[in-house]
């Protein structure tokens, strides 16, 4: 009984990793599907986010399966990310900033287009 569950909890566990990195493994699966090696090189973008955020997940996910290099600001546990959220104006979150274009929300159409 007790070999039941404990293979269940840990069959449960495996997915829970698997959805929360699936940008990341997407990523190694289909490498070509990536923004230009050129875009990557030159980007400068910051996430300003939330752990419990599910457009901040999306994103994360998004820029993982895309292999755009990011810096993030979780804005309830980083001081400093939240004073540099609140400079840029902040109002909701996803706020993500891609070579100084300020992205309000999650749009893969916009990212990719702050990135040409």
């Amino acid at each position: 009984m007790f070999v039941r569950t404990l293979k269940k909890f840990l069959l449960i566990m495996l997915v829970v990793v698997v959805y929360q990195n699936w940008g990341k493994i997407e990523n190694l699966v289909h490498p070509s599907s990536a923004v230009s090696e050129h875009a990557q090189a030159n980007a400068k973008v910051t996430l300003y986010a939330t752990d419990w955020c599910g457009y901040c997940k999306q994103t994360r996910r998004f820029l993982d399966s895309q292999g755009i290099p990011y810096t993030e600001f979780d804005i309830e546990k980083d001081a400093a990310g939240r004073k540099a959220y609140e400079a840029l104006g902040g109002r909701g979150i996803p706020l993500i900033d891609v070579n100084g274009t300020l992205i309000r929300g999650f749009s893969e159409e916009q990212i990719l287009a702050a990135l040409k």
